[in-house]
């Protein structure tokens, strides 16, 4: 797999088109920290360390739904492996004037927009979320 972020994203995307209350990715230490800035920003419920039938390690992603219709409406991918996105602290956008939020890979770990503007670091921008 090229892309595990890329993947993870899709996999949301996907079971959230079905109506799933949770979905499986494979697990690792970026995709738990990515998962965790969109826990604390409220566009996911959780998600729990488990593992597969054949013992891999797996995170079960329970997925959060307002009167029957997805938190997350848009779900993009922003640096990617073909081509990386670098931004310095003042040019990390703001997503739809700051009703979503985008979340950097930042010297300090990874984090939302507005985290790494507090704590003034700018990094790769993994994805944006609204």
């Amino acid at each position: 797999m090229n892309d595990p972020i890329g993947d993870m994203l899709t996999r949301i995307r996907n079971a959230q088109m079905r109506g799933k209350t949770n979905v499986s990715t494979p697990a690792s230490k970026l995709r738990a920290r990515v998962l965790d800035v969109m826990a604390d920003e409220g566009y996911i419920r959780g998600y729990e360390q488990s593992s597969d039938r054949n013992g891999h390690p797996t995170l079960e992603i329970a997925l959060k739904y307002y009167e029957g219709t997805p938190v997350i409406r848009e779900l993009k991918r922003v640096s990617k492996p073909g081509r990386r996105v670098y931004m310095a602290i003042k040019d990390v956008p703001s997503v739809r004037q700051g009703l979503g939020v985008s979340i950097v890979s930042t010297s300090r770990g990874v984090m939302s927009d507005a985290a790494a503007r507090n704590a003034n670091v700018g990094g790769e921008v993994l994805c944006t979320v609204f």
